[in-house]
Formats: structure tokens, sequence, C-alpha cells
């Protein structure tokens, strides 16, 4: 079984396709995860990715593409797997079809975590990091003493990933870039959206009860 799970940045993808692929004994493969393996091992793809990486431009899709099929095809991955940050586009998602063909498998099923964009920006823009690498959240784990570190007494610091107008601009590259990717498992009849304003428990529950009924 391959899962494709989509979401947008702070929908909690991530979390939802690990515990996604421990429950079925599948393998999570990430993009992020793929690219640091092959970043640190220095392989050949990895090496390409560096290049593009080093002149600021984006890794093109045919050096992803090269990683995730490398890694499909090592033996954990012939029961399955759940992708996480791999289709991005629909031209990606095509070549994916393509690629699980020679292993004679097929995306069976896409679960889109939908969450509302402002819910999305207070989740985000809340983060605040101490010096030390420690991760606060205004709303869900809030310092003791505001803006100050309960361990050492820094002061807390906000990444310029997670300031709201970028947290917003993401948001909005991440929905221009995926309605036609959503538009191409939507008309495959296997995408299936899931609320992602509930619990992280409900969220799995309800992708759950989706794959169940495949």
């Amino acid at each position: 079984m391959y899962i494709v799970m989509l979401g947008p940045p702070g929908a909690g993808k991530g979390t939802q396709a690990k515990r996604l692929a421990q429950e079925l004994a599948l393998v999570h493969v990430s993009t992020g995860d793929l690219f640091r393996e092959n970043l640190k091992n220095e392989t050949e793809l990895g090496k390409l990715a560096q290049q593009y990486m080093d002149q600021g431009e984006l890794v093109p899709d045919e050096v992803t593409i090269r990683m995730v099929e490398e890694r499909l095809s090592r033996p954990d991955c012939e029961v399955g797997a759940v992708l996480d940050g791999f289709p991005r586009t629909d031209d990606q998602a095509e070549a994916l079809d393509s690629l699980l063909e020679k292993f004679d498998g097929e995306v069976n099923l896409v679960p889109f975590i939908k969450v509302p964009d402002d819910v999305l920006v207070e989740r985000l823009s809340g983060r605040w990091m101490s010096p030390s690498g420690r991760v606060y959240h205004e709303k869900f784990n809030p310092p003791t003493v505001k803006w100050i570190d309960d361990i050492d007494g820094s002061q807390l610091y906000q990444r310029e990933d997670d300031k709201p107008g970028t947290v917003r601009h993401r948001i909005e590259v991440y929905n221009e870039q995926t309605a036609p990717l959503i538009a191409y498992y939507r008309d495959k009849d296997i995408l299936v959206e899931i609320d992602g304003t509930k619990s992280i428990d409900d969220v799995f529950a309800d992708i759950m009860k989706k794959i169940e009924a495949v």
C-alpha cells in the first residue's frame, strides 16, 4: 500500500505520517529526511543537490525523484510506504505514478489534512526558541515567564521562518503550488479530506477509518 500525505505547513502531516507508518507496518518516506541522509552520506545525488543549494537554487524535480526512487527500491519498501513531502506538484505526482508502476504498485489513498489559514498562522507563528534550542509556543507550551527560557533564564527569540508575515507567505505558496496536485488526486478519486483542527488522536482515527474503507 502506498499513501501520500498532503497538508499545508503546520497541519501536522509529518506527525500523522510517522504514526500511520508505524500502525500499518509501512515505511515513512520523508523527503526532508531523504535530503539530509543523502547530504550527510555525500551520495552522488546528495552532492548534486548540494550544488544547486549552494547556488541558492531549487533542487530540480529529477534529483528529488531519483532520491525517492532509490529509497522505494530498498527491500523494506516492498510492503509499501507513507510518503511525506512528496509529491508537491502534479508533475511530481505523474512521475510518482510512473515510478510505482515499476514496483507493480500505485497510490492507494491521499489523506489531505485541511486546516484554515488563520489557525495555521496561530500554530506556526506562536513558536519561540531559546538560544540553546528549546522550543516554546505562546498557546500550547508557554514559558513560565513570558519570553524567558524556563531552564537558564535566557531571552527567547522568534525565527524568521516563524514570523506571521513569513508564515502567511509559506501558506500562500503551498496553496498555489498544490492546488493542481489536489485536483489531480481528486480526479483519480483517491483524495480524502481530513479535518486537521481536531486533536492529533482524532485526526489519526479519521485517517485510519478512511484507510480501512479502501
